[in-house]
């Protein structure tokens, strides 16, 4: 692998092309394939498998599964098309036609990432996690990355800084609930989960979700920080919670100031709504 070409310019024919590769095409029973331990696509929508099961009980399977055989049993790996294997078994096929190349596990991964990157069937969340597989078990780095999928440095780096968010937005981004220009709005925001919630309930776009976050993000001209942990986490947990910035004096008597900062008159009405309804 030290000469990397485009592999989204190459495509599967190229793969396939770089690996032996029985010629004839086969068929399998469907309990002798299993899918691939490789697989970054974790969420398969349902309504396209249905539409898929459909074409499928009219024309069967046109394009045969890519298969590899198990190093640890008689069955059969899936290289690529497990979503047509999947749609096939809720056919009702007993038979899938397959296709047996030799791969290894780096083979095998790149198989499955061209195959949904191509066919935008990866939500960002596991795009980002497609890459950082190449990166962590096979020693790629982000360039090598970028000139393997055929996309800009850049793109590979925003896409991979997804993966710092918290586990909640994650969750949200696996289920579809926000996209990917959403997301990368929510990249570095100290209170991504309460931002990522608001964009959901108000339904805003990525250029609105772009002016919503400004309101949010910390000014510190503005704010003058505690020294104390314990007053910090209380600014911090006041800010996720209500989603406005706050700072809180305390001096040694515990005596002192908390401070809201609102941008508008929306906000400030939201200050006092939460003030009478408290008291």
């Amino acid at each position: 692998m030290d000469k990397i070409k485009k592999g989204l310019g190459r495509g599967l024919s190229s793969l396939i092309g770089e690996t032996k590769i029985e010629e004839k095409t086969n068929k399998l029973l469907i309990g002798d394939l299993y899918p691939n331990k490789f697989q970054p696509r974790k969420i398969f929508d349902e309504d396209s498998l249905n539409d898929l099961e459909k074409s499928i009980r009219e024309r069967g399977i046109i394009q045969p599964i890519i298969v590899r055989k198990s190093d640890e049993n008689s069955k059969y790996e899936i290289i690529a098309g497990e979503r047509r294997w999947l749609a096939a078994q809720k056919a009702g096929l007993h038979e899938v036609p397959v296709v047996v190349t030799e791969a290894d596990d780096l083979k095998s991964l790149e198989f499955a990432i061209v195959e949904n990157v191509q066919r935008n069937d990866l939500n960002p969340l596991e795009e980002a996690q497609g890459y950082q597989r190449l990166i962590n078990d096979f020693s790629y780095d982000q360039e090598k990355v970028s000139k393997f999928i055929g996309k800009s440095r850049s793109y590979i780096t925003n896409c991979l800084r997804i993966l710092t968010l918290p586990r909640d937005v994650l969750d949200l981004i696996e289920t579809k609930e926000i996209s990917a220009g959403h997301a990368k709005i929510l990249v570095g925001l100290e209170n991504a989960t309460f931002v990522a919630r608001k964009i959901i309930e108000k339904k805003l776009s990525v250029r609105q979700s772009e002016n919503f976050v400004k309101i949010f993000k910390k000014k510190k001209s503005f704010l003058a920080k505690s020294s104390d942990p314990n007053i910090q986490n209380l600014e911090r947990s006041i800010t996720d919670r209500i989603g406005l910035n706050v700072s809180i004096k305390n001096n040694k008597k515990n005596k002192g100031t908390i401070t809201f900062f609102y941008h508008d008159i929306d906000q400030l009405n939201k200050i006092i709504d939460i003030i009478k309804s408290n008291y």
